[in-house]
């Protein structure tokens, strides 16, 4: 099973939902960068569990510490170890699904690739892994920003039936932190945030769509074949638990225009070659070419819902099961900073692979 992702900037996460610990392993991130253990905190208190009413109610800290590859402030060059342990942790919840399938979980898929599964909480199927993601994406962040000033903002745009109209290249950080679900409008998000508490009164739960924007891209990032830009930023996406589908840039919309309409024209400006419009996302050919990257994540609803479902137990006999423990309604306003932090994995790797193919990187 790998747990690893990239290639020049590599990480690999480790751990399980109610083990010790989980983390990340970073390789390949330069020497002498700035690297504090706030930069990768600020990004963890985003994404962890329990900051208030519409997320799961599991009481984490979720303190990084950094265990290896920086001294004095500045990254070594060497593999950067971070660390989370675990806290609140109650595998006796999931007691009762020791023998039984949990409907849309990975239960039954893991039984029957491995032979063998944590049932406590899904074990390393479960969202916390992505606690290693978050922590890896910190440092990539810091590359992206320290290097080329590169911004990355991502918010839900969508949550059930109700969406919002952002602008990607004008959106800013402050306006999505704004509200405890992440949509920078803010009477729609009003109406989000209600129909999620209603969702949770109900026992169910919502899905929704993340867009995410990176601003500030040099041109020249990705291959032109299988390793295209867009091609690793959907297999980063789809590999985030819950996400069952990508789009970038004009993405599904885009089959109900004309050539005419979709092309985007080119301009110069300053110096530079610039598109008018930006039906590409940002990407053509599977190269960056300047203009923002656009993508939208979209979520499946939360697989655990209090409501009785038929299903199976291990050994195939019939029964039902209703969730138990502490579970998200909608699990957006969390996939905000974990979208975010696959978008600069992507994004920092393709960095480091042209800079090594060519020398630079154009501004």
């Amino acid at each position: 099973m790998s747990s690893s992702f990239g290639q020049l900037f590599r990480v690999t996460t480790w751990g399980e939902s109610h083990g010790d610990a989980v983390g990340v392993s970073v390789d390949g991130c330069p020497p002498k960068m700035p690297l504090h253990v706030d930069d990768i905190q600020t990004e963890l208190d985003r994404r962890k569990p329990g900051q208030n009413e519409i997320t799961t109610q599991r009481r984490e800290g979720d303190r990084a510490q950094i265990l290896s590859g920086v001294f004095d402030g500045l990254t070594l060059g060497t593999p950067i170890q971070i660390a989370v342990w675990n806290e609140d942790a109650r595998g006796k919840d999931y007691e009762h699904m020791r023998t039984k399938y949990r409907p849309s979980h990975a239960d039954y898929t893991y039984d029957a690739k491995f032979g063998i599964r944590n049932w406590k909480g899904g074990g390393r199927s479960s969202a916390r892994e992505t606690i290693g993601r978050v922590a890896g994406g910190a440092v990539a962040r810091q590359f992206l920003t320290t290097e080329y000033g590169i911004e990355i903002v991502g918010y839900v745009k969508q949550i059930w039936g109700i969406a919002a109209e952002t602008d990607p290249d004008t959106v800013v950080r402050e306006d999505v932190e704004s509200n405890i679900v992440r949509c920078p409008d803010q009477d729609v998000a009003v109406r989000m945030i209600d129909r999620i508490m209603q969702a949770r009164k109900d026992g169910d739960s919502l899905g929704g769509v993340v867009e995410c924007v990176a601003r500030n891209v040099p041109p020249g990032l990705g291959e032109p074949v299988f390793d295209k830009l867009e091609a690793d930023l959907a297999k980063a996406m789809l590999s985030v638990p819950a996400c069952k589908g990508f789009e970038v840039g004009s993405g599904f919309s885009g089959t109900l225009m004309t050539g005419s309409a979709h092309n985007d024209p080119f301009y110069s400006e300053g110096g530079r070659v610039r598109t008018r419009t930006n039906f590409s996302g940002g990407i053509q050919g599977g190269i960056s070419n300047g203009e923002n990257i656009v993508i939208r994540a979209a979520f499946k609803p939360t697989a655990t819902i209090l409501a009785e479902q038929e299903t199976v137990e291990v050994d195939g006999n019939p029964t039902t099961l209703g969730g138990r423990g502490r579970h998200d309604p909608c699990v957006l306003p969390r996939a905000v900073p974990i979208v975010e932090s696959m978008m600069a994995l992507v994004l920092t790797d393709h960095a480091l692979r042209q800079r090594g193919q060519t020398g630079k990187v154009r501004a």
